[in-house]
């Protein structure tokens, strides 16, 4: 997928000079509300701003839907590739993300190891699920 200049990231987190940018899009066409079954595709733009080569090696999600209801998602890569970017580099992948409510969010961090051996944590920005179906609720 192209990232497009006027593409716009609603979210974005930068940890060890990695920037993270997430934009989610509620899937109207894949979702079926009368089945309690909502879609969400979400593109993520991993960019390496550091001065050595790194790769990404794991994933780990925490999603979380209106209700509260947590569920962790862990494993090797991404889209079932594990990138490796240069300095200066960007990958873009796009997934989804199914839920039983109109609503959540999800959140994590990937592992990723640097050309020398080290490795560290990357921050994925906390970001919201919304879809029109759902309706406002009082405090």
């Amino acid at each position: 997928m192209m990232i497009e200049e006027n593409d716009v990231f609603p979210y974005e987190a930068e940890t060890w000079g990695v920037m993270v940018r997430v934009l989610p899009e509620y899937m109207d066409d894949e979702s079926l509300p009368e089945d309690h079954q909502f879609i969400w595709r979400y593109t993520v733009q991993i960019e390496n701003n550091v001065d050595q080569t790194i790769q990404l090696l794991k994933r780990h999600w925490e999603i979380t839907d209106a209700r509260g209801r947590r569920t962790t998602v862990e494993g090797e890569g991404v889209v079932g590739e594990q990138p490796v970017l240069a300095p200066g580099e960007s990958f873009v992948y796009v997934s989804g993300c199914p839920l039983s409510e109109p609503s959540g969010m999800m959140l994590g961090r990937y592992a990723m190891r640097r050309d020398d051996g080290e490795e560290f944590d990357v921050t994925i920005p906390a970001f919201s699920l919304d879809s029109p179906h759902e309706t406002a609720r009082r405090n």
